[in-house]
C-alpha cells in the first residue's frame, strides 16, 4: 500500500480520535496534544502528497 495511503488512514483516525475525545470532554491538554499530532500528520500529507 502507498505511503500517501497510509498516511491518508492514519489523519482520519486521528480526526476521529479528536472527535470523540470532544465529545466525551476530555481535558484540555489532552485535546490540544491530539490536536498537533493531527497538525504533524497533515504536515507530513501536505509535503510529501501533493
Amino acid at each position: 500500500m502507498s505511503a500517501c495511503i497510509l498516511l491518508k488512514e492514519r489523519i482520519e483516525k486521528k480526526r476521529r480520535n479528536m472527535y470523540n475525545a470532544y465529545l466525551s470532554h476530555a481535558d484540555y491538554p489532552s485535546i490540544v496534544k491530539i490536536s498537533q499530532e493531527l497538525d504533524h500528520l497533515l504536515n507530513l500529507y501536505r509535503k510529501h502528497c501533493q
